[in-house]
Order: C-alpha cells, then structure tokens, then sequence
C-alpha cells in the first residue's frame, strides 16, 4: 500500500472511538455471530446471505471485523470469486488499518468482482486502488424490494394468448438461447468472453435449484425470469430477458410479478437490483409494487 496513505477508513460504530477494532479471518465458531449480523442486515444483503449459507460447501472465507469486546460488527465475504462487503450503517466512521493478512489476501486473492451497498464498495475499491488492483467496469445499480403482493393489473398484463408456467428441466435447450443472450446483454463485463459452457451449467443450477418462470405465446417461449438466491428469509429475483422482438408489450411486468407472486405465498420476502440506467426496467418494477430501498454497486477486476 502507498506509504503515504497507510491508514483507510472502515466503517465502525461511534462507541469504539480510542478503540482500535480489527479484521480477522473467521472460523466456523465465530459463524453464529457472522449469521447474527447477517439475519439484522439481510433486506440490503440477500446475495452475501445466500452465499454464507453455502459457505462451508464452496470452501469459501470471511473475514469479520471485531471490536474489543470481540462482536463481529461487519463482514467481507469470498465466496466463488466474488467479494461481498457487509458493513455497519452507522454514518461515524473511525480509520482502521486492516491487518497484514488481509491485505495480502486482497491484493493476491483470485476474485473478479466486489459486490454490495454502494457505500461498502466504495470504501473497498479505495482500499484495492491504493494496492494497485484496477476497478476495470464499475455498475451501478437500485436495490428494490416488494414489501406487498404484486398489484393486481401487472398479473393481467401482457398481450392476449400469453401463458406464464414453471418450465421442466428437459426444456434446457429451448431455454438456453434466453440465457445466453441474457449473460451477454446483462451480466458480462466489459472486455469479458463468453463461454456457453458455462452458460449452460448457470442454467443447470437454475432449473435444479431456482425457481424459474418462462412466458409462452404462439408455442415458443420468449420470455424468462428465476431467482438467482435464497436468504434466510428472502429471495433474490435475477435473470428477466425477454427477447427483443417481443418487449414492450408487458411481458416481463407479467412475468415478474407472478414469480413475486409465488414466492410471496410460499413466505419469502422479495428483492431484486436493476441498473440505474434501466429506466424501464425500473419503471415495470416499480409498477409491480417494488421500491428502491439503497445504492448497489459491482465492480470487476
């Protein structure tokens, strides 16, 4: 790190100023505080709460941040090359400096991507900056939640003839045209290949452990949407694309709002993040009875 910019700043809660907090990698002892902090934070959080549930599966770390009565009060979380922040909401801050180890583990750990409230990313981009690792393609984006039902004229829309269901696991190859197309539009960074066998087994994963929607009309299907995580108590819808010939005609309001539909009568709360450029995507969201609760960033490198 540059000698003259030693110290970063990291968030902390104003009772530990003249204390001297630390980050330490976690063991499966300290999970039950890791989970605490987790469960208070989950609305902002689903992604890095799903992937602490698969934490030991993967064969992933976290890193807590411990005060000196020894409380985990914020997380960074690896899980399958991706860095997940979960820091405190407190707007005092106090500069800490990480400790030695994990900023090796930062500056030489394989990861593509940091992923989270914008506010935690930025303090973590500014942290890989001054180690010299480049943010090559930074997107913002509104976390949304749906805290009621879906509204009853977005589980009308769409055009006459149009039918929403639950695809078979056999129907992969009629759907892999979406999600490629999807990944490429949607997902991949700049300067990024694609790769459909690994498209292939993103979709896999979906129809085996996701729950997923297509929209049928004239006998092809020409729409999708699935959950991309589970929580502890709340589901993360991802992957919507309609193909372009089809857009604008309500299909994606439709398609939404009965996976949001299912997945509140089955108990599960809701959110999902869309680009800030997506003013559309935005607006049928909101349509559906989503807000936008914060900030959201992801940054590859």
């Amino acid at each position: 790190m540059n000698s003259t910019n030693k110290r970063q700043t990291w968030p902390a809660a104003g009772i530990w100023a003249g204390t001297l907090p630390r980050w330490k990698r976690l063991g499966q002892r300290s999970f039950g505080q890791a989970e605490k902090l987790l469960r208070c934070r989950e609305p902002y959080c689903v992604s890095a709460c799903a992937r602490f549930l698969d934490l030991t599966r993967f064969n992933d770390c976290l890193w807590g941040f411990r005060d000196t009565q020894d409380s985990v009060s914020a997380l960074l979380l690896h899980s399958k090359q991706t860095l997940l922040p979960v820091f405190p909401p407190f707007e005092r801050t106090a500069e800490i400096d990480p400790s030695r180890s994990m900023l090796r583990f930062l500056r030489n750990g394989r990861f593509h991507a940091i992923q989270g409230l914008r506010k935690d990313i930025l303090i973590l981009e500014e942290i890989m900056a001054g180690l010299g690792r480049k943010n090559l393609d930074p997107i913002d984006y509104d976390l949304m939640a749906l805290e009621w039902g879906p509204s009853v004229e977005t589980l009308r829309a769409g055009p006459s003839g149009l039918t929403i269901r639950a695809p078979e696991f056999q129907e992969l190859e009629n759907i892999l045209p979406l999600q490629a197309a999807y990944e490429q539009e949607e997902v991949l960074p700049q300067g990024s290949s694609f790769s459909m066998a690994v498209c292939r087994m993103n979709l896999e994963h979906i129809l085996k452990e996701q729950r997923i929607l297509v929209a049928e009309l004239d006998g092809r299907i020409v729409a999708k949407a699935n959950t991309s995580a589970f929580s502890f108590t709340r589901s993360q819808i991802g992957g919507v694309f309609v193909l372009p010939d089809y857009r604008n005609l309500g299909i994606a309001r439709r398609l939404c709002a009965e996976l949001s539909g299912l997945l509140k009568k089955s108990g599960w709360g809701v959110s999902l993040f869309v680009k800030k450029r997506n003013r559309g995507a935005q607006k049928a969201y909101r349509s559906i009875g989503f807000r936008a609760i914060a900030d959201y960033r992801i940054s590859y490198y």
